[in-house]
């Protein structure tokens, strides 16, 4: 289709600001976007829609009008919702650039343009998917009478006989038409995609898992609610959703690819809506945060919690405990703009705090994350439930934590650092890709105001325990800080290969010239704590083989493995090996 058609359209409330003599440019495809850079998702003929966001002065319309014509878009609509009348400097600069410039005004939705240049455009090159653009009004909507993106997905069935799914970056099914991908296939097919993309290949990507070929297309986010802009892939790579075909798209016809693009577009137009829908529990998130963080009486940050109960837990009943979760991705760099975790962080932490199991973008309406810098910090509910045989199961969580046998924190109910990351362990490092960490830390519960101070610097701390260990992706629960785990990660580097050489390199020397397996041995015997019977059942040996064994480690280190301080010792220096 061309612009003179869009500007004819009365429905779309297009005014021509500049570019008269260019209406004749066909128009391929439309883009939402409020990315100072959005070079990087232009391929040319696009009509991109803007809300300005990007423009803090004057002097940042030239640089991105200078993008947009180099990339060889059909033209550009600015709305009119953010600031008004479209600023002469943009005007001036579309001007100079030979590029069509239209206001969008306030009353017009940018999805209601999006529908009509897609719809416009599936129809003018092929037939097949005309069914699926018609409807797009029903992805649009919520409720019983939308459907969201599993409509489009059925009709992609029904009409083209394309089976797909919407996945998050971990691999969990946000949609789906027909049976679910298993676990194993989506998540692999999740690590398939963030690894093509840290390349940066355009997509489809293709991939293969458990003996079928799939097409795997972005869904970014590059609305209005986009992350501010950035040419590094890594700022929203482990956060953007793909659209996965059961089909090799490598043989496809342009026409046929470009109306698979066009779906992702509507799919990315339903995620922005979702991700716009979670803007009151971040921001609840972010104003107890700052209560906890600035020593804010209990009182008044009750007060808060007792706002955001019923918004995470509707239909509760009564206040529930709460965890805290935090987590942080870290990337390596060698010079350049630093890169901003934060958004990302946010976003990956509420996809990784569902349950991986459960499908739908609503599951994560219980989540309230907030972020401060490069770090993510949820607050978690829980409900109140009363241990097994303790009085009043139906009393308030006040009530039920005053016995000794009431412990919230050993709930099995509560979240565990390692069972959070396990399902996704997977797919994220694929994206993190040699150069990124995702480390997260996960406090015991609490039951009121006064304790989430507490809980926060101890989500903090295990997150650093986290840190400290090896891995691309790593978790740390606060169980682990009541033990040595907690000590050993903050041990100097030379401290710790000085104190597990003194011990340990005798022995190692001693194996590897006699074969002996004397830290074998070692770790069998202080696991079976110390007992000789138990550790040559272990270890198949006669106990008097056993005994020489330790014999000959006693007498290599000068240690004595009958004293606590001797155990302890080695259990530390294997521990830190």
């Amino acid at each position: 289709m061309r612009l003179r058609a869009l500007l004819e359209t009365d429905a779309l409330g297009l005014r021509l600001l500049g570019g008269d003599d260019e209406l004749d440019r066909t128009v391929r495809g439309v883009m939402t976007t409020d990315l100072k850079d959005p070079s990087r998702y232009l391929s040319g003929g696009e009509l991109v829609l803007t809300g300005l966001a990007w423009r803090r002065t004057a002097e940042d319309s030239e640089p991105f009008v200078r993008i947009l014509a180099s990339a060889g878009v059909a033209g550009l609509a600015a709305g009119e919702a953010e600031l008004g009348d479209i600023p002469g400097d943009l005007v001036e600069a579309c001007v100079r650039h030979r590029l069509p410039l239209f206001a969008v005004n306030e009353s017009v939705a940018f999805a209601t343009i999006t529908e009509h240049v897609v719809r416009q455009v599936s129809g003018e090159r092929a037939g097949d998917l005309a069914a699926v653009v018609d409807r797009h009004r029903r992805l649009m909507t919520s409720g019983p009478a939308g459907g969201g993106p599993e409509v489009v997905l059925d009709l992609l069935g029904s009409d083209l006989d394309l089976r797909a799914w919407v996945l998050s970056a971990t691999g969990r099914q946000i949609a789906g038409a027909g049976d679910p991908l298993p676990a194993g296939v989506s998540a692999a097919l999740a690590g398939e995609h963030l690894a093509a993309t840290r390349t940066g290949r355009r997509g489809p990507h293709r991939a293969t898992a458990a003996g079928s070929t799939y097409s795997l297309f972005p869904i970014r986010n590059t609305g209005r609610g986009a992350a501010p802009a950035s040419r590094d892939v890594r700022e929203t790579v482990l956060s953007d959703w793909l659209l996965a075909v059961d089909a090799d798209a490598s043989d496809w016809p342009a026409a046929r690819l470009d109306l698979l693009q066009g779906v992702t577009q509507l799919i990315a137009v339903e995620r922005d809506r979702r991700e716009a829908a979670r803007t009151v529990r971040r921001r609840l998130a972010q104003e107890v945060l700052e209560l906890v963080q600035t020593g804010a009486a209990p009182a008044e940050i009750a007060a808060r919690l007792r706002v955001a109960a019923p918004v995470l837990m509707p239909g509760l009943g009564t206040a529930p405990h709460w965890q805290v979760v935090v987590a942080r991705v870290e990337w390596e760099q060698e010079g350049g703009a630093p890169i901003e975790a934060g958004p990302v962080t946010q976003s990956l932490l509420e996809e990784i705090l569902v349950d991986p199991a459960t499908t739908g973008a609503e599951s994560a309406d219980r989540i309230a994350v907030a972020h401060t810098g490069d770090e993510a910090i949820a607050l978690v509910p829980l409900p109140a439930v009363a241990p097994a045989g303790v009085p009043g199961a139906s009393d308030t969580p006040e009530d039920l934590l005053e016995g000794p046998a009431a412990d919230i924190g050993t709930s099995s109910a509560g979240l565990h650092a390692d069972a959070l990351l396990a399902a996704v362990r997977e797919p994220l490092s694929a994206g993190l890709d040699g150069d990124g960490r995702l480390t997260l830390g996960v406090s015991a519960a609490v039951h009121s105001a006064e304790g989430l101070r507490g809980a926060l610097e101890e989500a903090r701390h295990a997150r650093r325990v986290a840190a400290a260990r090896p891995g691309r992706v790593c978790a740390a629960g606060h169980h682990e800080l009541a033990s040595h785990v907690l000590l050993l990660p903050f041990v100097p580097d030379d401290v710790r290969r000085a104190f597990t050489a003194r011990l340990l390199d005798p022995l190692r020397d001693y194996d590897r010239r006699h074969r002996a397996e004397l830290i074998p041995t070692l770790e069998a015997f202080l696991d079976c704590d110390g007992s000789w019977t138990r550790c040559a059942t272990r270890l198949h040996l006669h106990v008097n083989t056993l005994r020489y064994r330790v014999g000959r480690i006693e007498q290599l280190t000068g240690r004595d493995l009958s004293r606590l301080e001797d155990k302890l010792d080695f259990f530390l220096a294997l521990r830190m090996s």
